[in-house]
């Protein structure tokens, strides 16, 4: 019995050897055959490329699915870390919220009783018209746009202009459908001011450029590059605390305004309907008159 095991395991020992060394010229040799085969009978080759496809196609299904599955399951594990993140982010943020929402109140709370007690008017409501900018009738002496809201729709002259950035200027004239709003660095324009940290009051003033001036400013008067300038309110044309812009320079004549408002995106314009019954006369009690030119 030892003998016959060893006569096989010497048979098969070479011929192992044999199908080593002449795998390289069989596979060769078959490649060439199929080829041949294939330019002979293309319908058989294809038939027989055919039904291997679909006898493996189940086997690397069966195998794709392992793979399919754990990378859903990778996704899925990344979305929930993603979610916990951002749950703990957003509970944070609402922690924040809450706090702050407290000293609003708060501050509400205190601000209505301090008004009750200096008996304080409130301001009234403004209204307002939305409306595009459709031509830009300025050039070197005049800085005009068009829009294209009219008196159909309220606008009525004087009326203060402001968009997304701050003061554009006011309503110069208004048709039925359309109007022309003179902007603040036309040459005509005057508009009530007020230095927003040391509440030295002044008028901005137009020159054609696209830097305007504060004109009139008190002797004394603490101004300096950086400052903010917003509406003064006074005479009832403009309401409060309306953006205009920044001091961007000054020297001993002038004191020099860059406006919020980017002239280039000038695209869309809101009008305000600002009142103040009686002690300024009101908008269109003033266009009726001509108060306001």
């Amino acid at each position: 019995m030892r003998v016959g095991r060893g006569r096989h395991l010497v048979l098969a020992v070479p011929g192992r050897a044999f199908a080593q060394r002449f795998a390289y010229a069989i596979l060769a040799c078959a490649a060439i055959t199929l080829m041949i085969i294939s330019q002979a009978e293309p319908r058989l080759v294809e038939t027989l490329r055919v039904g291997v496809a679909d006898a493996v196609a189940p086997v690397f299904s069966f195998f794709s699915r392992p793979a399919t599955t754990i990378a859903d399951g990778v996704d899925e594990l990344g979305g929930m870390l993603v979610v916990h993140e951002r749950n703990e982010r957003l509970e944070s943020d609402n922690a924040t919220l809450r706090k702050w929402q407290a000293v609003a109140e708060q501050l509400g709370y205190e601000n209505e009783m301090f008004r009750r007690l200096l008996k304080v008017v409130p301001d009234q409501r403004t209204q307002f018209v939305t409306a595009r900018v459709i031509a830009d009738s300025g050039g070197p002496f005049i800085h005009m746009v068009m829009v294209n809201a009219g008196q159909s729709h309220g606008v009525r002259r004087g009326q203060a202009v402001v968009n997304h950035d701050g003061l554009v200027g006011r309503v110069l004239e208004a048709g039925e459908h359309t109007a022309r709003i003179l902007l603040l660095t036309d040459l005509n324009s005057r508009i009530p001011v007020v230095l927003e940290e040391s509440r030295d009051r002044t008028i901005l003033r137009g020159d054609n450029s696209p830097h305007p001036y504060l004109a009139f400013l008190a002797t004394g008067a603490q101004v300096k590059p950086g400052d903010r300038i917003v509406t003064s309110g006074e005479g009832g044309m403009f309401p409060p605390a309306l953006d205009v812009g920044i001091v961007s320079a000054v020297d001993k004549d002038r004191a020099t305004v860059h406006p919020f408002v980017v002239w280039e995106r000038l695209d869309y314009v809101t009008i305000l309907d600002y009142v103040v019954p009686g002690v300024f006369p009101e908008t269109r009690r003033a266009e009726r008159t001509g108060s306001l030119q």
